[in-house]
Order: C-alpha cells, then sequence, then structure tokens
C-alpha cells in the first residue's frame, strides 16, 4: 500500500478519535468517507463497525457515573435495538435514497431552528416520554442506512444533555447498535478476519487520539460543546445527501 495513502488513513482516524473523544460522536462522519475512498465503502464500514464497539464500551464505561435515568439511558438503547432489527428486515424494500434525504431535510431543519430560536429546548419531561420512540426511529435508520446519529444525536442535542450525560446515553446507544449491525455484516461477508484484524490495528491511533479530545473537550464551555454538535450535524446531513444522490 502506498505510504502517503496509509499515512493518510491514519490521519482520519486520528482526527476521528479526536472528535469522538471530545463529543462522544463523530469518528465515523470523518473517517468511513476517507477509508471509503482510499479503500472501498464495505471496507471502511466494516471497520467502523468495530471501531465503533471498541470506543463506545469505552466511553460507557469511562462516562458511568454520568447516566442518567433508566428510562433515557437504557430505555432509548433497547428500543434502538427493537429499531435496528425491524429496520434490517425493511432494508430490502424501502427506497433509502428517499429516506436518507429525507432525513438530511429534517436535521437541516432541526440546525435552522437552532439558529433562529437558539434558546428552545426540548423540555425533559417530553423527551422522556419520546424516548421509545426516537429510539426506534434510531434503529429503524441504523438498519435500514446504517447511521443512526441524525436521529439520536439530534434528540439528544434537542434535550441539552450536559456533556457528561450526552456521551454517557449516547454511547450505550451506539454499543447497542454495534451489537445489531457486525454480526449482519459479518453475515453478508463484509466483515472479514482479515478487515477485524486491521480495525483491531485501526484501534490503536483511535484510542491515543480520544484522550486528547477529552483533553480538549476539559477545556471547552457548554456554548462551545453544542455548536461542535450543529456542526457535526450538519457535516452527517451532507454527507446524507450526498450518499442518496451517489
Amino acid at each position: 500500500m502506498d505510504p502517503n495513502l496509509l499515512l493518510f488513513a491514519t490521519a482520519a482516524i486520528l482526527l476521528g478519535g479526536f472528535l469522538k473523544g471530545a463529543t462522544g460522536a463523530g469518528a465515523p462522519v470523518v473517517g468511513v468517507p476517507i477509508l471509503a475512498a482510499i479503500f472501498d465503502v464495505q471496507f471502511a464500514v466494516a471497520v467502523f463497525s468495530v471501531l465503533n464497539l471498541f470506543s463506545n464500551i469505552w466511553h460507557s464505561y469511562a462516562y458511568r457515573k454520568y447516566r442518567g435515568p433508566f428510562r433515557l439511558v437504557y430505555g432509548f438503547a433497547i428500543a434502538g435495538s427493537v429499531g435496528a432489527i425491524a429496520g434490517s428486515v425493511l432494508l430490502a424494500s424501502l427506497p433509502t435514497d428517499a429516506l436518507m434525504a429525507s432525513l438530511a431535510g429534517i436535521v437541516l431543519a432541526y440546525i435552522l431552528l437552532r439558529l433562529f430560536q437558539p434558546g428552545w429546548v426540548l423540555d425533559r419531561s417530553t423527551g422522556m416520554r419520546l424516548v421509545p420512540y426516537v429510539g426506534m426511529a434510531g434503529g429503524l435508520m441504523q438498519g435500514a442506512g446504517g447511521i443512526s446519529a441524525p436521529v439520536s444525536v439530534t434528540f439528544l442535542n434537542a434535550m441539552r444533555l450536559p456533556r457528561a450525560e450526552f456521551i454517557a446515553t449516547i454511547s450505550v446507544f451506539f454499543v447497542t447498535m454495534s451489537i445489531v449491525q457486525i454480526p449482519s455484516l459479518a453475515y453478508l461477508g463484509i466483515l472479514t478476519i482479515d478487515r477485524s484484524l486491521m480495525a483491531m490495528a485501526a484501534a490503536v491511533p483511535l484510542f491515543l487520539s480520544m484522550p486528547v479530545g477529552e483533553w480538549a473537550a476539559r477545556h471547552m464551555s457548554k456554548v462551545v460543546f453544542d455548536r461542535i454538535i450543529l456542526i457535526l450535524l450538519a457535516a452527517i446531513a451532507v454527507r446524507l445527501i450526498w450518499t442518496s444522490m451517489t
């Protein structure tokens, strides 16, 4: 392999790990498109399915004392797993391109709402009632389109959870999504032994950069953290639009 491409791939994983450490999400947003450009889409998805599992297990343990109510943390994750199974079943019949474009529109509408109504918050009592429905919707997107962040991250950001509680909640949700996704990828022949070994090697730069992101986040105000999440959501929306058009 070209050393320059290997260096570029490593840099992408380092950047993804930094973003993951700082915000609790976003590593695949940076890493998957770059690895897909260097290798192919299946390789990128396979590698990050393993990296997501490792990194979110770490975060779910490291932030365990910041977990909120059982209904929010585990109810959200359990509903997501049910939705992911249903989404996988529906994958063959759903118009995924239209689904991705529609979801991108919803995310962009939320970003515009936050820009023009910066004080808007989804109050916790309403959010708690919505947990099973939003969790299932995020799982459906994971099963049908391979990405749950536009739903899950948008929802938790709308509730304005503090950074530590946000990471504690989203990491448990993402672990559940990985547990559902990885066997499916293995069954389809996308996650092979070779790719699993490569993912384990790629975990080294990811885990080296995550603590750097966490260190940076400790010097970050709540407002800055919120803005970074909005930028991350915008990047996800652009990726969804691009995916739906290609």
